[in-house]
Protein backbone atom coordinates (compact mmCIF):
# COMPACT_ATOMS: atom_id res chain seq x y z
CA UNK A 1 0.00 0.00 0.00
CA UNK A 2 1.51 3.40 -1.15
CA UNK A 3 1.74 6.02 2.24
CA UNK A 4 1.97 9.83 1.90
CA UNK A 5 3.34 12.29 4.61
CA UNK A 6 4.05 15.75 4.61
CA UNK A 7 7.57 14.68 3.54
CA UNK A 8 7.40 11.96 1.36
CA UNK A 9 5.69 9.46 -0.61
CA UNK A 10 6.86 5.85 0.43
CA UNK A 11 5.80 3.15 -2.00
CA UNK A 12 6.40 -0.72 -1.47
CA UNK A 13 8.93 -2.20 -3.87
CA UNK A 14 11.17 -5.18 -4.06
CA UNK A 15 14.33 -4.82 -5.69
CA UNK A 16 15.44 -7.74 -7.80
CA UNK A 17 18.39 -9.22 -9.78
CA UNK A 18 17.19 -10.93 -12.60
CA UNK A 19 20.28 -12.55 -14.96
CA UNK A 20 22.62 -9.66 -15.63
CA UNK A 21 20.12 -6.83 -14.94
CA UNK A 22 18.35 -4.99 -11.93
CA UNK A 23 15.25 -3.79 -11.71
CA UNK A 24 12.50 -2.44 -8.81
CA UNK A 25 9.86 -4.49 -8.86
CA UNK A 26 6.11 -2.68 -8.04
CA UNK A 27 2.69 -4.35 -7.40
CA UNK A 28 0.36 -2.91 -9.73
CA UNK A 29 -1.95 -2.04 -7.35
CA UNK A 30 0.16 -0.06 -5.31
CA UNK A 31 0.42 2.29 -7.98
CA UNK A 32 -1.98 4.56 -9.60
CA UNK A 33 -3.86 3.11 -12.88
CA UNK A 34 -3.70 6.34 -14.94
CA UNK A 35 -0.73 5.59 -16.57
CA UNK A 36 0.63 9.44 -16.24
CA UNK A 37 0.55 9.62 -12.58
CA UNK A 38 1.81 6.15 -12.50
CA UNK A 39 5.08 6.91 -14.73
CA UNK A 40 5.68 9.98 -12.87
CA UNK A 41 5.65 8.28 -9.24
CA UNK A 42 7.98 5.51 -11.05
CA UNK A 43 10.59 8.34 -12.32
CA UNK A 44 10.09 10.06 -8.96
CA UNK A 45 11.34 6.76 -7.16
CA UNK A 46 14.17 5.51 -10.12
CA UNK A 47 15.78 9.43 -9.72
CA UNK A 48 13.75 11.84 -11.89
CA UNK A 49 15.53 14.35 -13.50
CA UNK A 50 18.72 13.68 -13.47
CA UNK A 51 20.30 10.88 -15.79
CA UNK A 52 22.69 9.87 -13.01
CA UNK A 53 19.76 9.16 -10.96
CA UNK A 54 21.45 10.59 -7.72
CA UNK A 55 18.46 10.98 -5.61
CA UNK A 56 17.14 7.60 -6.22
CA UNK A 57 17.35 4.03 -6.88
CA UNK A 58 18.19 3.80 -10.73
CA UNK A 59 21.62 2.77 -11.31
CA UNK A 60 21.82 5.10 -14.24
CA UNK A 61 22.79 2.27 -16.81
CA UNK A 62 20.21 1.00 -18.80
CA UNK A 63 20.80 -2.85 -17.13
CA UNK A 64 19.79 -1.14 -13.75
CA UNK A 65 17.69 1.60 -14.83
CA UNK A 66 15.00 -0.90 -15.40
CA UNK A 67 10.89 -1.49 -13.50
CA UNK A 68 8.77 -4.47 -13.22
CA UNK A 69 4.79 -3.71 -12.72
CA UNK A 70 3.67 -7.49 -11.85
CA UNK A 71 0.23 -8.50 -10.25
CA UNK A 72 -2.26 -12.13 -10.21
CA UNK A 73 -3.05 -12.74 -14.18
CA UNK A 74 -6.89 -12.63 -15.11
CA UNK A 75 -6.31 -14.86 -17.58
CA UNK A 76 -6.96 -18.77 -17.73
CA UNK A 77 -3.18 -19.82 -19.26
CA UNK A 78 -1.68 -17.43 -17.01
CA UNK A 79 -0.38 -16.71 -13.40
CA UNK A 80 0.48 -13.55 -13.31
CA UNK A 81 0.75 -10.64 -15.45
CA UNK A 82 4.02 -8.09 -16.45
CA UNK A 83 5.22 -5.13 -17.85
CA UNK A 84 8.19 -4.24 -18.03
CA UNK A 85 9.65 -0.77 -18.06
CA UNK A 86 13.07 0.95 -19.59
CA UNK A 87 13.96 3.97 -17.76
CA UNK A 88 15.23 6.62 -19.88
CA UNK A 89 16.91 8.81 -17.47
CA UNK A 90 18.50 11.15 -19.89
CA UNK A 91 15.15 11.85 -21.09
CA UNK A 92 12.88 11.38 -17.88
CA UNK A 93 10.56 8.53 -19.64
CA UNK A 94 9.64 5.21 -19.51
CA UNK A 95 9.85 2.76 -23.00
CA UNK A 96 7.16 0.10 -22.55
CA UNK A 97 8.03 -1.09 -26.23
CA UNK A 98 10.19 -4.11 -25.10
CA UNK A 99 10.38 -6.97 -22.99
CA UNK A 100 13.10 -7.58 -20.82
CA UNK A 101 13.96 -11.37 -20.37
CA UNK A 102 16.42 -11.43 -18.10
CA UNK A 103 14.05 -9.12 -15.44
CA UNK A 104 11.28 -11.87 -16.72
CA UNK A 105 13.94 -14.54 -14.63
CA UNK A 106 12.97 -12.61 -10.95
CA UNK A 107 8.95 -12.69 -12.04
CA UNK A 108 8.56 -16.48 -10.90
CA UNK A 109 10.69 -15.81 -7.42
CA UNK A 110 9.01 -12.66 -6.83
CA UNK A 111 5.43 -14.04 -7.58
CA UNK A 112 6.43 -16.73 -4.96
CA UNK A 113 7.49 -14.44 -2.64
CA UNK A 114 4.49 -12.64 -2.41
CA UNK A 115 2.38 -15.41 -2.17
CA UNK A 116 0.59 -15.11 -5.62
CA UNK A 117 1.73 -18.55 -6.51
CA UNK A 118 1.86 -21.51 -4.24
CA UNK A 119 5.21 -23.49 -4.06
CA UNK A 120 4.99 -26.78 -4.69
CA UNK A 121 8.03 -29.07 -3.88
CA UNK A 122 11.21 -28.87 -5.16
CA UNK A 123 9.68 -27.00 -8.52
CA UNK A 124 7.15 -24.60 -9.33
CA UNK A 125 5.73 -23.45 -12.45
CA UNK A 126 4.80 -19.85 -12.81
CA UNK A 127 3.26 -18.80 -15.91
CA UNK A 128 3.98 -15.47 -17.28
CA UNK A 129 1.90 -13.29 -19.99
CA UNK A 130 4.40 -10.62 -20.87
CA UNK A 131 2.10 -7.42 -21.14
CA UNK A 132 4.51 -5.72 -23.55
CA UNK A 133 4.65 -8.57 -26.06
CA UNK A 134 1.63 -10.02 -25.67
CA UNK A 135 2.99 -13.45 -25.39
CA UNK A 136 3.67 -16.19 -22.95
CA UNK A 137 6.49 -18.08 -20.74
CA UNK A 138 6.75 -20.72 -18.34
CA UNK A 139 9.01 -20.17 -15.38
CA UNK A 140 10.43 -23.41 -13.76
CA UNK A 141 11.77 -21.83 -10.36
CA UNK A 142 13.82 -23.73 -7.44
CA UNK A 143 11.58 -24.16 -4.18
CA UNK A 144 12.13 -25.91 -0.89
CA UNK A 145 9.69 -25.79 2.40
CA UNK A 146 6.98 -23.60 0.71
CA UNK A 147 9.22 -20.99 -0.49
CA UNK A 148 11.71 -19.82 -3.35
CA UNK A 149 15.40 -21.46 -3.30
CA UNK A 150 17.51 -18.81 -3.96
CA UNK A 151 21.28 -21.05 -3.45
CA UNK A 152 22.11 -23.48 -6.17
CA UNK A 153 25.24 -24.30 -8.25
CA UNK A 154 24.78 -22.96 -11.65
CA UNK A 155 26.23 -19.52 -12.79
CA UNK A 156 25.90 -16.92 -15.79
CA UNK A 157 28.29 -14.82 -17.55
CA UNK A 158 28.44 -11.65 -15.96
CA UNK A 159 27.09 -12.39 -12.24
CA UNK A 160 29.67 -13.32 -10.12
CA UNK A 161 29.38 -16.71 -7.66
CA UNK A 162 26.38 -19.32 -7.89
CA UNK A 163 22.95 -19.53 -7.74
CA UNK A 164 19.92 -21.82 -7.97
CA UNK A 165 19.11 -22.22 -11.99
CA UNK A 166 15.61 -20.63 -13.29
CA UNK A 167 14.60 -22.13 -16.57
CA UNK A 168 12.46 -20.10 -19.30
CA UNK A 169 10.19 -21.23 -22.24
CA UNK A 170 8.69 -19.82 -24.94
CA UNK A 171 6.15 -20.62 -27.33
CA UNK A 172 4.59 -18.00 -28.50
CA UNK A 173 7.27 -15.19 -29.13
CA UNK A 174 7.41 -15.48 -33.37
CA UNK A 175 6.97 -11.60 -34.29
CA UNK A 176 6.18 -10.94 -30.89
CA UNK A 177 6.53 -7.26 -31.32
CA UNK A 178 6.76 -6.88 -35.42
CA UNK A 179 3.72 -9.59 -36.34
CA UNK A 180 6.48 -11.99 -38.07
CA UNK A 181 10.17 -13.37 -38.02
CA UNK A 182 11.82 -11.38 -40.64
CA UNK A 183 9.23 -8.41 -40.70
CA UNK A 184 10.99 -6.60 -43.49
CA UNK A 185 9.88 -9.79 -45.74
CA UNK A 186 13.46 -10.98 -45.97
CA UNK A 187 16.01 -12.37 -44.11
CA UNK A 188 18.75 -10.10 -45.86
CA UNK A 189 18.34 -5.69 -46.72
CA UNK A 190 20.44 -3.25 -47.54
CA UNK A 191 20.28 0.03 -44.87
CA UNK A 192 22.72 2.64 -45.29
CA UNK A 193 24.58 0.40 -47.90
CA UNK A 194 25.20 -2.41 -45.18
CA UNK A 195 23.92 -5.94 -44.95
CA UNK A 196 21.49 -6.56 -42.11
CA UNK A 197 19.21 -9.25 -40.99
CA UNK A 198 15.97 -7.96 -39.29
CA UNK A 199 14.50 -10.35 -37.18
CA UNK A 200 12.57 -10.58 -34.17
CA UNK A 201 11.74 -13.58 -32.08
CA UNK A 202 10.73 -12.59 -28.71
CA UNK A 203 13.21 -9.20 -29.30
CA UNK A 204 13.37 -6.90 -32.15
CA UNK A 205 17.28 -6.88 -33.42
CA UNK A 206 19.08 -6.11 -36.38
CA UNK A 207 22.39 -7.96 -36.99
CA UNK A 208 25.00 -6.79 -39.34
CA UNK A 209 28.74 -8.54 -39.66
CA UNK A 210 31.49 -6.36 -37.37
CA UNK A 211 33.25 -6.15 -40.84
CA UNK A 212 31.19 -4.62 -42.60
CA UNK A 213 32.05 -1.32 -40.21
CA UNK A 214 35.61 -2.40 -40.49
CA UNK A 215 35.39 -3.96 -36.88
CA UNK A 216 37.08 -7.07 -36.16
CA UNK A 217 33.85 -8.11 -33.77
CA UNK A 218 35.84 -8.54 -30.15
CA UNK A 219 36.40 -4.89 -29.40
CA UNK A 220 35.81 -3.95 -26.24
CA UNK A 221 32.27 -2.12 -25.25
CA UNK A 222 34.51 0.80 -24.44
CA UNK A 223 36.15 0.72 -27.50
CA UNK A 224 32.92 0.89 -29.50
CA UNK A 225 31.43 3.49 -27.12
CA UNK A 226 34.24 5.47 -27.92
CA UNK A 227 34.10 5.72 -31.55
CA UNK A 228 31.37 8.56 -32.18
CA UNK A 229 31.47 8.38 -35.87
CA UNK A 230 30.72 4.48 -35.50
CA UNK A 231 27.64 5.06 -33.21
CA UNK A 232 26.60 7.46 -35.87
CA UNK A 233 26.60 5.08 -38.04
CA UNK A 234 24.79 2.38 -36.41
CA UNK A 235 22.43 5.14 -35.59
CA UNK A 236 21.37 5.19 -39.20
CA UNK A 237 21.14 1.78 -39.95
CA UNK A 238 18.90 1.14 -37.00
CA UNK A 239 16.52 4.07 -37.82
CA UNK A 240 15.89 2.67 -41.38
CA UNK A 241 16.08 -0.72 -40.36
CA UNK A 242 13.09 0.33 -37.69
CA UNK A 243 10.94 1.51 -40.95
CA UNK A 244 11.59 -1.52 -42.79
CA UNK A 245 10.74 -3.85 -39.78
CA UNK A 246 7.24 -1.89 -39.40
CA UNK A 247 8.45 0.35 -35.89
CA UNK A 248 8.18 3.67 -37.70
CA UNK A 249 10.62 6.27 -36.48
CA UNK A 250 12.51 4.49 -33.54
CA UNK A 251 14.66 7.45 -32.65
CA UNK A 252 12.69 7.62 -28.98
CA UNK A 253 12.26 3.82 -28.82
CA UNK A 254 15.26 1.30 -27.61
CA UNK A 255 14.09 -1.11 -30.04
CA UNK A 256 15.17 -2.56 -32.14
CA UNK A 257 18.70 -2.96 -31.27
CA UNK A 258 21.61 -3.44 -33.23
CA UNK A 259 23.96 -6.78 -32.86
CA UNK A 260 27.03 -6.98 -34.62
CA UNK A 261 28.41 -10.37 -35.54
CA UNK A 262 31.50 -12.26 -35.90
CA UNK A 263 33.01 -15.65 -35.68
CA UNK A 264 33.09 -17.39 -32.58
CA UNK A 265 36.31 -16.89 -30.64
CA UNK A 266 35.92 -18.78 -27.18
CA UNK A 267 34.32 -21.90 -28.49
CA UNK A 268 30.75 -20.57 -29.05
CA UNK A 269 28.26 -19.95 -31.98
CA UNK A 270 28.87 -16.98 -32.70
CA UNK A 271 30.83 -13.83 -30.83
CA UNK A 272 28.12 -10.68 -30.45
CA UNK A 273 28.30 -7.09 -29.77
CA UNK A 274 24.99 -4.72 -29.17
CA UNK A 275 23.72 -2.13 -28.85
CA UNK A 276 20.98 -0.56 -27.09
CA UNK A 277 20.22 1.53 -28.34
CA UNK A 278 23.16 3.35 -28.66
CA UNK A 279 25.54 2.29 -26.09
CA UNK A 280 27.23 -1.15 -26.39
CA UNK A 281 25.93 -3.59 -23.82
CA UNK A 282 28.44 -5.38 -21.74
CA UNK A 283 26.66 -8.69 -22.18
CA UNK A 284 23.22 -9.45 -24.67
CA UNK A 285 20.08 -9.63 -23.75
CA UNK A 286 17.75 -12.98 -23.28
CA UNK A 287 15.46 -12.61 -25.68
CA UNK A 288 17.93 -10.87 -28.24
CA UNK A 289 20.01 -13.77 -28.25
CA UNK A 290 17.07 -15.87 -28.98
CA UNK A 291 16.69 -13.52 -32.00
CA UNK A 292 20.96 -13.95 -32.98
CA UNK A 293 20.27 -17.91 -32.72
CA UNK A 294 17.61 -18.33 -34.57
CA UNK A 295 18.63 -16.38 -37.64
CA UNK A 296 21.62 -18.76 -37.70
CA UNK A 297 19.28 -20.86 -38.86
CA UNK A 298 18.74 -19.49 -42.02
CA UNK A 299 21.49 -19.59 -44.85
CA UNK A 300 20.76 -16.53 -46.33
CA UNK A 301 21.08 -14.14 -43.32
CA UNK A 302 24.04 -12.33 -42.21
CA UNK A 303 24.84 -14.79 -39.54
CA UNK A 304 26.00 -17.39 -42.45
CA UNK A 305 29.08 -19.09 -42.45
CA UNK A 306 29.81 -18.18 -39.07
CA UNK A 307 28.60 -21.44 -37.63
CA UNK A 308 26.43 -24.53 -38.53
CA UNK A 309 23.41 -25.40 -36.14
CA UNK A 310 22.24 -29.18 -35.83
CA UNK A 311 19.71 -29.90 -37.86
CA UNK A 312 17.85 -31.84 -35.12
CA UNK A 313 14.17 -30.88 -33.61
CA UNK A 314 16.40 -29.15 -30.19
CA UNK A 315 19.31 -27.43 -31.36
CA UNK A 316 21.70 -25.43 -29.04
CA UNK A 317 23.48 -22.16 -29.56
CA UNK A 318 26.16 -20.59 -27.97
CA UNK A 319 25.77 -16.40 -28.08
CA UNK A 320 29.38 -15.11 -26.98
CA UNK A 321 29.14 -12.11 -25.57
CA UNK A 322 31.74 -9.41 -23.79
CA UNK A 323 31.35 -10.85 -20.60
CA UNK A 324 30.78 -14.30 -21.46
CA UNK A 325 28.43 -16.44 -23.04
CA UNK A 326 25.07 -17.38 -23.36
CA UNK A 327 23.50 -20.73 -24.01
CA UNK A 328 19.87 -20.66 -26.32
CA UNK A 329 18.00 -23.60 -26.92
CA UNK A 330 15.66 -23.50 -30.08
CA UNK A 331 13.54 -26.00 -31.05
CA UNK A 332 11.80 -26.87 -34.63
CA UNK A 333 9.11 -29.19 -35.75
CA UNK A 334 11.26 -31.41 -38.17
CA UNK A 335 7.91 -32.17 -40.43
CA UNK A 336 7.11 -28.66 -40.95
CA UNK A 337 10.71 -26.81 -40.62
CA UNK A 338 8.70 -24.46 -38.28
CA UNK A 339 10.22 -22.95 -35.29
CA UNK A 340 8.24 -24.11 -32.20
CA UNK A 341 9.75 -22.90 -29.14
CA UNK A 342 12.93 -21.67 -27.42
CA UNK A 343 14.57 -22.08 -23.56
CA UNK A 344 17.26 -21.04 -21.38
CA UNK A 345 18.56 -20.91 -17.98
CA UNK A 346 18.90 -17.62 -15.67
CA UNK A 347 19.40 -17.10 -12.21
CA UNK A 348 17.81 -14.51 -10.09
CA UNK A 349 17.64 -12.96 -6.22
CA UNK A 350 15.85 -10.50 -4.09
CA UNK A 351 18.12 -7.96 -2.91
CA UNK A 352 15.65 -5.89 -1.15
CA UNK A 353 12.24 -5.27 -0.34
CA UNK A 354 10.52 -2.36 1.58
CA UNK A 355 9.53 1.06 0.93
CA UNK A 356 11.39 3.30 -1.84
CA UNK A 357 10.49 7.08 -0.49
CA UNK A 358 9.75 9.85 -3.33
CA UNK A 359 10.78 12.95 -2.70
CA UNK A 360 8.43 15.91 -1.86
CA UNK A 361 10.01 17.87 -4.81
CA UNK A 362 9.16 15.47 -7.35
CA UNK A 363 6.00 15.56 -9.30
CA UNK A 364 3.83 12.32 -8.29
CA UNK A 365 0.82 13.18 -9.74
CA UNK A 366 2.02 14.13 -13.80
CA UNK A 367 1.67 17.46 -12.99
CA UNK A 368 4.42 19.60 -14.46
Amino acid sequence: MTTSTAQQTAIPCVLMRGGTSKAAFFDADDLPAEQLRRDAMILGAMGYPDARQIDGIGGGTPLTTKVAIVSRSQRVDSDIDYLFGQVVPAESRIDYAPTCGNILAAVGPYAIDQGWVRATGDETQVRIFMCNTESRCTSMVQTRDGAVNYAGDSQISGVPGTAAPIYLSFEDILGSTCGSLFPSGNHCDQCDGVSVTCIDHGMPVVIARASDFGLSGYESPAQLDADVELKRRIENVRLQAGLLMGLGDVGDKVIPKVTLVALAKQGGSISTRTFIPRKCHDAIGVLGAVSVATAMLYADAVTAGMAVPGAGSEIDLSIEHPTGDFGVRLFRNLASGELVGAALMRTARALFRGDVLLSPQIPTLGQG
